[in-house]
Order: structure tokens, then sequence, then C-alpha cells
């Protein structure tokens, strides 16, 4: 998914994906999307969960498939 919008700055793209992480105001936010989306993803479903941004350019996540999956 990509969007044309103001992109992410670097030093916040490094942490998107912690827990409780927002760039809102302290009580105005919780910050638990992105955390537990790439949590769903990676342990759930042995995929990968990964943001590309360039600033004034928008922001991209993709969902990254491993190249072997293991059968059960």
């Amino acid at each position: 998914m990509q969007d044309n919008g103001l992109g992410i700055a670097g030093n916040v793209i490094s942490r998107i994906f912690d827990p409780f992480f927002t760039t809102k105001p302290v009580g105005k936010g919780t910050g638990l999307g992105l955390s537990i989306a790439d949590r769903t993803v990676g342990d759930k479903h042995q995929k990968y969960l990964i943001c590309t941004s360039k600033s004034g350019e928008g922001a991209e996540f993709a969902i990254v498939f491993p190249n072997k999956i293991r059968c059960s």
C-alpha cells in the first residue's frame, strides 16, 4: 500500500513498529496500531511488514513473504 502524503521522517521511521510509539502529544494517541500489525504478520503468519518512505514523497508499506514456506 502506498500513499502520496508527506512521508515519514527518518528519525521516526525506525520506531514506527515499537509498541506505544506515537508522534502525537501525551494522552492524544495510543500508538498501538503498527505494533499489533507487525506482530500479527510476523508471529502468526511468518511474514515481514516493512515500510519505506522518502520525505515529501509519501510512504509505502509491504508484506514480504519468505522464500521458503514450511508446511506442517
